[in-house]
């Protein structure tokens, strides 16, 4: 373990002999860190948070920080980070707010300097936020999705996988698989570019495409068309994770230009 002089690190604190600890770091309380994981000077980490292997945790990045709600008294809540993330300056990622309850992150993520992760988020794999993104409580971000530059994402909100946020969009709307989202809430397209790099091949985004056009058509009835893409596409399993995402949606789904 290599842990510099300046460091401090709470005595209830679990950390795993090959962790790297660099100057002015505080951990403060029942942290968990696995082995491989590198802290940065100044990065501050707290409370029931639990790390996993080969992270990188920069500077003046804040981890496991008791959540922005007026409705937290203290209580006992967890923070969970996979492995292979990378956490940038002054990053925040807040734990759970209701007892017992915890903010989750998966496994090989990129969460830019500045970047937000509100109480109770579920975040998967693969996913990117660049600098200054912005999410509310209780957001569920699916895999591979990538958040822009100053995007701010309404509580409660999900963003299906594979799905793009331009830069300085919001919504408070859920986001469809695999969508292009900019401005408020609005569907541009198909993220093409970022499923020819997850390895979708032509014949699947060509019935992405497909769907997207019947969907979210200028003026179409939404009910309707899940009904037409349904009967029609029923056998594709991408098209019918799309269409399971919008009849799943509580808050409604960003809608078509």
């Amino acid at each position: 373990m290599s842990i510099h002089s300046t460091a401090v690190v709470d005595s209830r604190a679990e950390i795993d002999s090959e962790v790297e600890i660099g100057p002015y770091v505080v951990i403060d309380g029942p942290v968990k860190i696995r082995r491989g994981t590198r802290i940065m000077a100044h990065a501050y980490l707290t409370g029931w948070t639990e790390i996993g292997e080969d992270n990188e945790i920069h500077p003046g990045a804040i981890v496991g920080g008791a959540p922005q709600d007026k409705a937290y008294q203290g209580q006992e809540s967890y923070l969970t980070i996979g492995s292979h993330n990378v956490i940038r300056e002054h990053a925040q990622v807040h734990r759970g707010t209701a007892p017992n309850s915890s903010t989750i992150i998966g496994n090989h993520n990129y969460l830019m300097a500045t970047s937000h992760v509100g109480h109770n988020c579920k975040l998967g794999d693969n996913i990117v936020m660049a600098n200054g993104a912005l999410l509310g409580g209780y957001v569920d971000v699916g895999n591979s999705v990538f958040i822009s530059g100053n995007c701010v994402v309404h509580q409660f909100i999900r963003i299906g996988e594979h799905a793009m946020m331009r830069g300085l969009s919001g919504t408070s709307r859920d986001v469809p698989p695999f969508a292009i989202v900019d401005w408020q809430h609005t569907v541009r397209g198909v993220n093409v570019v970022g499923l020819k790099r997850a390895g979708f091949d032509d014949r699947r985004i060509r019935a992405i495409r497909n769907a997207f056009r019947v969907l979210f058509r200028k003026g179409r009835n939404l009910s309707i068309a899940l009904t037409e893409v349904e009967e029609n596409m029923r056998a594709d399993d991408d098209v019918m994770t799309l269409v399971e995402f919008i009849r799943s949606s509580k808050r409604g789904v960003c809608f078509g230009a």
